[in-house]
């Protein structure tokens, strides 16, 4: 089958289209016939050798996809050769075919078309997960006041609608003045500009000093003082990112004063069954949404699989909106 293979770990131009072994769907796994694929920053990361694939995950790229089933290993119930889905995976999606947990799958949103859906497993599951779901993650509430850092991007699209949706208020920081009219559009009270304003004196003066209630954060230690400052009492701090370093300073008696939480995960590495209650969790909450026409993803690009170095170089300048989605067809 045809694959974007990493020749070495390097740049943009070291993903060249090849062949690679076709995957075979073992207990509780489907193979899929994969429509389309979608970029990640992890991606990035992976080819440059700096983020290897957990144990037992497929070493090619590609953290979310969408397709056709095309089989289903043994165990498999509830799913039939040719359903359309969308599904989560650990790596792999870079590929024409790829095998996932049947529990990481989930139906194509009704009215989304396919390859569209390929940009929702990851940004969809990763907000549901690390914002809106019972703690350790942010549990945020209807009423409440939410900040994501880089709005424009895939996790930040989905996330100011998301939050939106539940009837927050929303803001959001960007570095453009494009990037801040589309948080605007999709749900953002105040899009903040980090390249000029310090968000934190921003929103002080914005919610009368009292702060926001939860920060989603793809900065990391670059930011951990500010999300803290900037933080309402009670107030939680999901980190999803490391942009920023992984080394910060923590003042715990602001944190202990606050009574606030500081909460952090990424979504690859986590056991089997609690991918399977994300992904379970994404669908019965975030689907209606969609489906309603309340909340949709956000797609900058469509390429072709061929062209995943040029998609990778468009991610890396940070110059896009939403999502960049490499299709097999």
């Amino acid at each position: 089958m045809k694959a974007v293979l990493i020749a070495e770990p390097g740049g943009p131009e070291v993903l060249l289209l090849g062949e690679a072994p076709e995957p075979v769907p073992t207990a509780g796994e489907v193979l899929l016939e994969v429509a389309a694929t979608a970029v990640n920053r992890a991606d990035l990361m992976q080819r440059a050798g700096k983020y290897p694939p957990p144990p037992g995950a497929s070493p090619i790229l590609g953290l979310e996809c969408s397709g056709w089933i095309a089989a289903l290993g043994s165990g498999v119930t509830g799913w039939q050769v040719g359903d359309e889905v969308c599904a989560l995976l650990s790596g792999g999606g870079y590929a024409e075919r790829v095998c996932v947990p049947a529990t990481q799958l989930m139906r194509v949103p009704a009215g989304l078309d396919l390859v569209t859906a390929a940009a929702l497993p990851e940004v969809a599951c990763t907000v549901w997960s690390m914002v809106l779901d019972k703690p350790p993650a942010a549990a945020l509430a209807p009423g409440e006041s939410f900040l994501v850092h880089g709005g424009s991007s895939g996790i930040g699209t989905m996330a100011i609608q998301l939050a939106a949706a539940q009837g927050c208020r929303v803001f959001a920081t960007a570095g453009s003045a494009e990037k801040l009219a589309a948080c605007r559009e999709l749900g953002a009270e105040l899009a903040v500009n980090y390249r000029e304003d310090d968000f934190t004196e921003v929103l002080a003066r914005h919610t009368g000093g009292t702060g926001v209630d939860v920060v989603l954060d793809t900065i990391g230690a670059k930011y951990l003082p500010a999300n803290l400052a900037v933080l309402a009492t009670g107030g939680r701090i999901s980190v999803i990112g490391l942009l920023g370093g992984t080394r910060g300073t923590l003042d715990l008696a602001a944190l202990m004063a606050k009574r606030a939480t500081v909460y952090g995960a990424t979504l690859r590495a986590r056991p089997a069954e609690q991918k399977a209650a994300i992904v379970a969790g994404t669908e019965a909450h975030v689907w209606p949404l969609i489906e309603a026409g309340r909340v949709r993803p956000v797609v900058h690009q469509v390429l072709a699989l061929a062209e995943a170095g040029e998609a990778h170089r468009i991610v890396a300048a940070s110059g896009h909106v939403g999502k960049l989605v490499l299709a097999t067809g």
